[in-house]
């Protein structure tokens, strides 16, 4: 028997992984956090193949059932709170309030949200079209609607920055429209979502239609994005790892959901309100250690005001403490891992010696265990330099001063991201006209707050296709044109 208490689910079952267990260690102590199950390439399988047998009649439920299952599941999932809470600040290292108001919460309130989402119609009517007689048919009035028919499997892969969150947008509109899902949550952090899988089956989800599987070798997660049941691959992660899961599903012609990397451009005009500019930038030291895809990273400043934000982000940085993310005043907890350490400071220390200057920060906090990294402000830079045009997924701000409008949208879009945006300038026309210009999926204007109901997704190398709100619902269907003689 394994000493793990976490178990995968396949087709209703709760199993051991076959090829043991693995340890995930809590980024601010470096301790053992809890044991993962480790599935085989043949439980991979086998979860995939359990999702497709379970497709056919999960499909054609009724949308009421699959709303009063998904708002089964949310309830139950709120009711472990004291339980899961825990588990996701060990596992994530996120401090006590990311992990009460934003790790847990969030994820019974999008599979809520996707309970309504399951009333939404799936039928557009469209317009009848006279057409003539030709050799194929005879003419005459035709009618036709769109349908949105579910794709059939799909795999979910999340990130470890909200590992409940981000699994509960994905499963919840998938759910909704009528597929089966395989869960696979990022090997650093899969505790709580395994618990939320087991809570899912719990609420009365039929067996197979949704499963989860945890490890941290390569074969299995490529198992289930190979499999040739696998009809769609929902991806959440890096861009290295999208490009291969796109070239896989290539293959096949499997549809694909891909939210990768960013590296937020935020411009910043000489009549911004620098306050609001300066607390929504600092929010990339503050919030998760800035292991935010959407983070305001990148700061496209204008020269005239460029000391004035640098200081004003200095003295920020002096209120934030960094810690034990359990003690209340803590701001800034730890990375994932002492990789990811490793390769934030390596990006710090290569900006530096392409010439940036490290205006705050730059040296690893004198703490006695925990992958922590110091928040860190860059000045000095061009758009040429490494941690200027790479995604740090940590507390690193870099800063790069512009003279004119022309040449700030130029700089912004000057990336291999397009992920989320921002633009601050007191000239909200202005604001707006930049805001198109720029080549990212969102661009959010004189604030970092989010409206969950647009579309979300990069352009360029930050992803292929939307979610969010009803557009989550599109994204995890297939349109299907159905005509009839009117």
């Amino acid at each position: 028997m394994s000493d793990s208490t976490y178990r995968l689910t396949i087709g209703g079952e709760s199993v051991e992984g076959a090829a043991g267990t693995y340890d995930i260690i809590n980024p601010a102590t470096e301790e053992v956090a809890g044991r993962a199950p480790e599935a085989s390439v043949d439980q991979a399988n086998a979860a995939v193949d359990a999702a497709a047998d379970a497709f056919e009649a999960w499909s054609r439920t009724t949308p009421e059932q699959r709303a009063e299952l998904l708002e089964r599941a949310a309830h139950l999932i709120d009711g472990h709170r004291d339980e899961i809470v825990p588990v996701l600040q060990a596992e994530t290292g996120a401090t006590m309030r990311v992990a009460k108001t934003m790790q847990f919460p969030q994820a019974g309130a999008r599979l809520r949200r996707y309970a309504t989402g399951a009333l939404e119609p799936t039928i557009d009517p469209l317009p009848p079209a006279v057409m003539p007689t030709t050799a194929l048919a005879p003419g005459g009035l035709i009618s036709a609607v769109a349908n949105r028919a579910p794709v059939g499997v799909v795999t979910c892969i999340t990130s470890y920055n909200f590992p409940m969150t981000n699994m509960a947008g994905k499963i919840g509109p998938a759910l909704a429209m009528g597929n089966t899902v395989v869960v696979k949550p990022a090997p650093q952090d899969p505790l709580g979502v395994l618990r939320m899988v087991e809570l899912m089956n719990e609420a009365g989800f039929p067996p197979g239609v949704v499963n989860v599987v945890t490890g941290q070798a390569i074969a299995p997660s490529e198992a289930v994005v190979a499999h040739p049941r696998t009809d769609m691959v929902s991806f959440t992660g890096s861009t290295q790892v999208g490009q291969r899961i796109g070239e896989v599903c290539g293959r096949n012609m499997k549809r694909q959901l891909m939210e990768l990397g960013g590296k937020g451009a935020c411009i910043v005009f000489d009549d911004a309100d620098l306050k609001a500019a300066i607390a929504g930038i600092s929010s990339v030291f503050g919030f998760h250690s800035g292991q935010i895809c959407t983070s305001p990273t990148r700061v496209i400043v204008h020269r005239s005001i460029h000391d004035h934000l640098v200081g004003g982000l200095q003295q920020a940085m002096g209120h934030m403490k960094v810690g034990d993310p359990l003690e209340r005043d803590t701001v800034v907890g730890p990375v994932i891992s002492g990789a990811h350490r490793e390769r934030i400071e390596g990006y710090v220390r290569t900006g530096v010696d392409e010439g940036a200057t490290i205006a705050a920060g730059g040296e690893r906090p004198d703490m006695d265990r925990g992958f922590y990294v110091a928040p860190t402000l860059l000045v000095d830079c061009t758009n040429q330099m490494t941690p200027v045009r790479e995604e740090l997924f940590g507390p690193v701000v870099v800063v790069v001063p512009f003279d004119d409008e022309d040449e700030a949208i130029a700089i912004a879009n000057d990336s291999d991201y397009g992920l989320y945006s921002y633009v601050f300038s007191a000239d909200t026309g202005r604001a707006w006209d930049v805001a198109k210009r720029l080549r990212s999926g969102n661009v959010g204007i004189n604030t970092l707050q989010r409206n969950h109901e647009a579309p979300f997704g990069g352009f360029k190398q930050s992803g292929v296709g939307r979610d969010g709100g009803s557009y989550g619902l599109r994204a995890y269907s297939e349109l299907q044109s159905i005509v009839w003689p009117g």
